[in-house]
């Protein structure tokens, strides 16, 4: 029977290390989406291509991600690879012919990743991928007919963008063929940096602003107990924003939470302990990583079981791209060789 659900796209590149910023602010929501939605998550590794990226690398962790997503339990039949599926690039091809160059030009990302890419490189090489590839993101999410794209209210500029390049389409072939997709707004956590809580945890930062979900014990109570709490900016009856993302932490876990609501009695009664607070973090952080680490470790002992669970459904899941594409051609005027 046909899944008649509302369907979700969501993607990621695949930039290596998963880390509890990266699962908290998106993998959990993946998770958590499988329960109500018709589902499609996308390792884009055709997007990783628009900055300067290592060619030994990409597709190890295009693998990598999909084993870490998959141990934290985002369901395989949802999962595909980008490259795997070819359509995408075809429809972002004719997606082009209806995006001006002046939108692409205006997007945000743009401006920051291509000052940030021309002042790193020695060539100053900026790629016309990295200015296109709002356009291929469009064909991302078009491509499936997703009702909702769950994005932070920073992304907003983008699904404007295929909205816009939507609704074009539909008024040029004069029919109502995509359905316009909508941002899911969900609560997810805002994890920052243990080592500098001004700032959001990022791998780009180094080493000592992340902790990676699948880190050893060690290192991850290592990076607790150094993590900072009070900056001595902070306003009197404030909370500040070191202890506020240890609080987020314990919470966002699922783990230790009569201790959290302990922790909180006690701040609100001045009589907090930091490292008691640490503790409890560390505990909570350590109990759900080691059930991640635990099925990770089984996915690893069958890689290949895993390579063609992924291989299958994203065989699967290019039958909706193939079969939007045909019809797309099909309105656009493009000749056809019936899939």
């Amino acid at each position: 029977m046909e899944d008649q659900r509302k369907s979700v796209l969501s993607c990621m590149q695949p930039t290596g290390l998963m880390h509890l910023g990266n699962y908290f602010g998106a993998v959990l929501n993946w998770v958590e989406l499988q329960k109500d939605y018709r589902c499609f998550f996308g390792v884009v590794d055709y997007h990783a291509m628009t900055m300067p990226y290592n060619i030994q690398k990409l597709r190890n962790n295009s693998w990598d991600m999909i084993t870490d997503v998959v141990a934290v339990g985002v369901k395989p039949e949802n999962l595909f690879i980008q490259s795997l599926i070819p359509e995408h690039a075809e429809l972002g091809w004719i997606f082009n012919c209806f995006c001006s160059y002046g939108h692409l030009t205006r997007m945000t990302q743009f401006k920051d990743k291509s000052k940030n890419n021309e002042a790193s490189s020695k060539e100053g090489f900026i790629s016309a991928g990295l200015l296109d590839y709002p356009v291929l993101q469009a064909a991302d999410i078009l491509i499936y007919r997703a009702n909702y794209v769950p994005v932070g209210k920073d992304q907003d500029q983008h699904l404007e963008l295929t909205r816009s390049i939507a609704q074009r389409f539909n008024n040029t072939v004069g029919k109502e063929y995509f359905v316009l997709p909508e941002t899911l707004h969900t609560e997810t956590p805002k994890i920052k940096s243990t080592a500098d809580p001004s700032r959001k945890m990022s791998k780009s930062a180094g080493e000592k602003h992340f902790i990676g979900v699948f880190s050893d014990e060690a290192r991850i109570r290592k990076q607790i107990r150094s993590a900072v709490t009070d900056t001595g900016d902070t306003k009197p009856g404030e909370m500040s924003e070191g202890v506020e993302n240890l609080f987020q932490l314990i919470k966002a876990s699922g783990y230790k939470q009569n201790e959290y609501e302990q922790l909180q009695k006690d701040y609100s009664n001045g009589e907090l302990k930091y490292s008691d607070l640490k503790d409890v973090v560390a505990d909570a952080i350590v109990e759900m990583t080691n059930v991640f680490k635990e099925r990770k470790k089984e996915l690893l002992e069958d890689k290949r079981e895993l390579k063609y669970k992924i291989k299958q459904s994203s065989e699967e899941i290019r039958k909706v791209a193939q079969e939007t594409v045909k019809e797309v051609k099909d309105l656009v005027g493009l000749m056809n060789i019936k899939f």
